[in-house]
């Protein structure tokens, strides 16, 4: 049984190969540009290897996007007429990803339409999720703790977060999400979506 929702399987996988061709890169120059090996990106691209959250970082920043722009444009690919639609969501109804890594999930709020993009991330105990820098470059983003703590490696800086408490991001930097404590935390990422490039 896949670690992802199957249509968010079929629809990231869907994304990072059009992400690649629309840079008409073929599989090697990708696996050059974002560290990932060609055999993955191709497993990856064929919806028969769940990527990590690490690996998922990487190739976002391969691609010049955030990890939030990759699974937001990944929504829109899905076929549902009320893509871009105003209207509720059921938690039921959400897709949720799951790092086969680290049992982190992290679930869309905002459609591909909103002017903002935020995603919940629930980090489990002991997990620690790196990315690189340039997975965080074009864009503002906040981090707000919704429960839990959270120590939150910025570059050289190291942020201990608690529930309630939320740190704006600045210049891009290699960061790290990490859960130290023996209960799961929960946080919001909040993105400021600018010109896609």
């Amino acid at each position: 049984m896949s670690n992802i929702v199957d249509p968010l399987v079929a629809r990231i996988a869907a994304r990072v190969r059009t992400e690649r061709e629309r840079r008409r890169w073929t599989l090697a120059q990708l696996a050059d540009a974002s560290g990932v090996s060609q055999a993955m990106i191709s497993r990856i691209e064929r919806g028969e290897s769940s990527p990590t959250a690490v690996v998922l970082g990487k190739l976002s920043a391969a691609f010049q996007l955030s990890i939030a722009s990759l699974f937001t444009l990944a929504e829109e690919t899905q076929d549902d007429d009320t893509t871009g639609v105003a209207g509720v969501e059921r938690r039921a109804d959400a897709a949720e990803w799951r790092d086969p890594a680290t049992g982190y999930r992290r679930r869309q709020i905002t459609g591909p339409q909103f002017p903002a993009e935020i995603a919940e991330i629930h980090l489990p105990a002991g997990a620690r999720v790196p990315y690189p820098a340039a997975a965080f470059a074009f864009v503002r983003q906040v981090v707000w703790v919704l429960g839990g703590h959270l120590t939150f490696h910025d570059g050289d800086t190291v942020h201990e977060l608690d529930e309630g408490d939320t740190v704006e991001l600045g210049e891009p930097t290699e960061r790290v999400f990490v859960n130290t404590t023996d209960t799961h935390c929960r946080y919001a990422f909040i993105l400021a979506r600018g010109t896609r490039p």
